[in-house]
């Protein structure tokens, strides 16, 4: 494994969940893996429409950091989703987030290492 991608879905950009995901990146480099973080959870992230458009342009009709994340994702050997717990899910941001980074890539992620990481 040559790279992985932290995605950040809390509002607080420097909160426990941005500790949390430093944690495993250190831990993850130490290992010689690289290691890049994204932190979406400030964002203005709308959900899925179901519309259809990422299948014929091979992008979401937002465009926003959904789309930016996209090509990082392919790319990247595995995957660590870092969030807060509001009421027993994950925030709504990051929801809709992966719903649609999910969605909208045509390209297959099997075999790609996952991981959660909660607080």
């Amino acid at each position: 494994m040559s790279k992985v991608l932290l995605l950040n879905g809390s509002p607080h950009a420097g909160g426990c969940t941005a500790r949390a995901l430093q944690e495993v990146a250190a831990a993850l480099e130490k290992e010689g893996i690289e290691t890049e973080t994204i932190h979406f959870g400030g964002d203005d992230i709308r959900g899925c429409i179901a519309c259809g458009y990422c299948a014929e342009h091979g992008a979401c009709v937002f465009h926003d950091k959904v789309n930016e994340t996209a090509p990082k994702f392919e790319q990247a050997d595995g995957l660590i989703i870092g969030s807060p717990v509001y009421y027993g899910s994950p925030a709504g941001t990051a929801l809709a987030f992966l719903d649609r980074l999910f969605f909208s890539t045509g390209f297959s992620k099997q075999m790609k290492v996952g991981a959660a990481v909660v607080s």
